[in-house]
């Protein structure tokens, strides 16, 4: 597990950050928090608990929030990055099955994709993300089950020349994207199950479905419209069925 590190962009997460980061810790014992300008008791929260926290000192999105915590796991020697989102929307249990795949699949950006339980989804949601997975899969030549998951791991050799030839879109636009210049560069795109779960109580999400599902539409039509209409990419989509990764016994755990 030293290979690994933990990247959790944090914005205002204040509810769940304390429970998610001690779930975490009992996964990977190496954890980076970026607090994006939190105005709530976030980094406060977190002063007392093993993770290296980063401050931005002002709000500059989850893109640059992810880029952030990147950085600084490519500067640990990380092998690969698991990322999660901060409002316990991720079950952190599910990290030895997502590294299984990523073992299985090295060249790959693994998904959590919330596949159990789905109908517990809002049904707005739902649509938005069925949406954007078909937009994404043909512009990635790939298809792929919930693009909009922020629950994956990432191989470090995928940003190995640094960040210049990667997307500068921001917000949830950029995790959208990565996949698609992934898949470009010969990246597999693989998902894993996992349980859909939203809790009650918590924070609005800061995805906004009508917003961020535009903004990734325009994202990917200026790509198809470069690659005129990548018709191989929609044949490709129509003909294959996304790699899925039936979750097994982990053994990355194991001594």
């Amino acid at each position: 597990m030293n290979n690994y590190v933990v990247v959790i962009p944090a914005f205002n997460e204040a509810k769940t950050i304390v429970s998610l980061i001690e779930a975490v810790l009992k996964r990977c014992e190496k954890v980076i928090v970026v607090d994006d300008a939190s105005t709530d008791e976030t980094a406060m929260l977190l002063a007392d608990l093993p993770v290296k926290l980063i401050r931005h000192n002002t709000n500059q999105g989850k893109a640059s929030a992810l880029k952030t915590g990147f950085s600084a796991a490519i500067e640990s020697g990380a092998q690969a990055v698991i990322t999660l989102d901060g409002d316990g929307q991720h079950n952190p249990d599910s990290i030895p099955h997502l590294l299984e795949a990523y073992i299985t699949y090295p060249r790959s950006i693994i998904i959590g994709a919330r596949l159990i339980g789905r109908e517990r989804a809002p049904k707005r949601r739902r649509r938005a993300n069925d949406f954007a997975d078909f937009w994404v899969s043909w512009a990635a030549s790939t298809p792929v089950k919930d693009s909009q998951s922020g629950f994956r791991v990432y191989p470090m050799s995928l940003f190995a020349q640094g960040f210049k030839s990667y997307p500068k879109s921001s917000g949830f636009v950029f995790e959208s994207e990565i996949l698609i210049e992934a898949a470009n560069q010969g990246y597999q795109l693989v998902s894993v199950p996992i349980d859909s779960v939203y809790p009650k109580n918590n924070r609005p999400s800061h995805f906004r479905p009508i917003f961020d599902i535009s903004q990734i539409t325009w994202m990917v039509t200026k790509k198809l419209l470069a690659k005129g209409l990548n018709p191989l990419g929609l044949y490709t989509l129509l003909r294959n069925k996304p790699i899925c990764v039936a979750r097994q016994q982990p053994s990355v755990l194991k001594s």
